[in-house]
């Protein structure tokens, strides 16, 4: 509904009380209505993933319509990325938050900080969503607020043409809300629990789920060793779990990420049933490293395979782990993506080891001769080292068309030394264009960098306090933050606005009237920043 109509639906609402409700302002309801737009989480999960199926069309008529994100730990860090995002480009479009699983286990686990394993309380997942939401939804109050405190001014200076700019802009008022890529990890247990977790973070607002076809148990981070796989038909069991849960909840067109580790991945727990030559579990298999044997020099205790009329023995690890044999892990990522996308999965993650435009679309190319419409999201990681790997890309490229290299070390390129150099700005150009270039040429929907606000919080704080607890003492706060603060206008130089002192004040005089005890006065150092 719109400010009016919700006005006149709720003064109709007063009056039918008989005078009961006369001290109730209608126009202060209608104001708590905008200000509270989303009543739950299902109902943002509903918003929001209708937001991304638009979006992934519109992809698919141009990949110029590409989507991104940054990974936010806290309520207070993805809000303030969005209300800087509104204030930079006005609008919110193809902007989405990512909640990383990895600053979960780093940062919000009551064990303390926890590598990237699956060890922290799987709560804390759905628990962070909320909070997101929690604070995206106060940002959306907070700005609404401050219309509705100019729309008073002008009218009580009897300003129309400023009064009426502002009604529009309150009817066509752009949420903070925007989709939340959750990290599922690999389910967190079997397919049931995987399936109790997705119904939590749904429940909390989140519309797209990603989740990796790691073994539970023995994940690890997408840039460590020691990663293990999962036969098809267990992952798919979690992915047809995750379905399971956006159709209870009404989320019917919430989306999937399904995550192939697979190039990186070596080993496996288990070796795949298989029923058929050439299904699934055959294919899965047809990967692992294995010897021919004969029947009489089988040992006790082998894993025997029959392919072809022949005895196979794949080779065992001490760990009990399968070994998949060398170079298979470009094969094993494009059957994992095939068969995900053709059991329910709406988006692929693919995990590498560097950023290389021309490695992703080799895979994905593959995968579109049989899905042709088949869309990624792209780990932009801080685990690459991308100054290095795009000096290096490029020395390789001058090196192929025979231009002269000899000015440079390979292994050197990340040296200061070689910074503005032709190699180096070439380098710098091909990062910026990186997500634009590969969007087009490798499939990629939607670029996300996962734990940026972890190091941009070391970083600041590493400044803060070099500069506080040094010589320039307080300048260093100053000069270094408040300043900027005030200069580029960081909305929470007025941090008491920002944490919804202001917000309280109205609905204290919503409340009480002329009576409001209000903390928004002229004592309020707040006002210092007024200019």
């Amino acid at each position: 509904m719109t400010y009016q109509t919700h006005i006149a639906q709720t003064t109709d609402l007063i009056r039918s009380h008989n005078g009961t409700w006369d001290g109730i302002d209608a126009e202060a309801v209608a104001r708590m209505r905008l200000q509270n737009r989303f009543q739950t989480g299902l109902d943002i999960a509903r918003y929001t993933a209708a937001i991304m199926r638009k979006d992934m069309a519109a992809y698919d008529l141009d990949p110029a319509n590409y989507t991104q994100s940054l990974g936010c730990w806290h309520g207070f860090i993805g809000q303030q990325k969005m209300i800087s995002i509104k204030k930079h480009f006005g609008t919110t479009d193809r902007r989405y938050l990512y909640l990383s699983g990895w600053m979960v286990a780093a940062l919000r686990s009551e064990f303390g900080p926890l590598p990237d394993q699956s060890m922290h309380e799987k709560t804390s997942v759905p628990a962070l969503i909320e909070e997101l939401y929690t604070f995206l939804r106060q940002a959306d109050a907070r700005e609404l607020g401050m219309m509705f405190r100019e729309l008073d001014h002008a009218r009580e200076g009897n300003n129309e043409i400023e009064a009426v700019r502002l009604l529009n802009a309150i009817e066509n008022h752009q949420t903070h809300v925007v989709p939340i890529i959750a990290d599922i990890d690999a389910g967190f247990g079997n397919a049931e629990a995987t399936y109790l977790l997705a119904r939590k973070m749904i429940e909390a607002g989140a519309c797209a789920l990603q989740i990796e076809n790691q073994v539970s148990d023995e994940k690890q981070c997408g840039h460590q060793d020691g990663k293990v796989t999962v036969p098809h038909e267990d992952f798919l069991a979690k992915v047809r779990a995750c379905r399971y849960a956006f159709l209870e909840l009404g989320v019917e067109d919430g989306i999937i990420v399904t995550r192939t580790d697979s190039l990186g991945a070596g080993l496996t727990k288990q070796i795949a049933v298989s029923t058929t030559p050439g299904d699934l579990g055959d294919q899965y298999n047809s990967y692992l490293d294995c010897e021919e044997i004969d029947p009489t020099t089988a040992r006790n205790g082998d894993v025997i395979l029959n392919r072809d009329g022949k005895l196979l023995r794949p080779k065992r690890l001490p760990s009990n782990l399968f070994q998949f044999r060398e170079g298979t892990g470009a094969d094993r990522c494009v059957m994992d993506c095939i068969a995900s996308l053709q059991n329910g999965a709406d988006l692929l993650w693919i995990e590498t080891e560097k950023p290389h435009i021309e490695q992703i679309a080799s895979m994905v190319d593959r995968i579109r001769e049989v899905v042709p419409n088949a869309k990624l999201v792209y780990n932009n990681s801080p685990s690459f080292n991308w100054t290095l790997n795009f000096r290096q890309q490029v020395y390789d490229a001058w090196a192929e068309a025979g231009k002269d290299v000899s000015a440079f070390d390979r292994a050197r390129l990340m040296s200061v030394d070689y910074d503005g150099t032709e190699l180096a700005d070439e380098a710098d150009e091909r990062i910026r264009t990186f997500q634009k270039d590969a969007a087009a040429r490798a499939g990629i929907f939607h670029h996300l960098i996962t734990l940026p606000t972890y190091h941009t919080a070391a970083l600041s704080t590493d400044n803060l306090a070099k500069e506080y607890f040094g010589d320039q003492g307080m300048l260093g706060y100053v000069k270094g933050v408040q300043r900027k603060e005030i200069r580029e206008g960081i909305a929470c130089v007025k941090h008491q606005n920002m944490s919804g002192s202001d917000l309280g004040d109205d609905h204290k005089e919503y409340f009480a009237g002329e009576a409001a005890l209000k903390a928004g006065g002229a004592h309020n150092t707040m006002n210092q920043f007024a200019a």
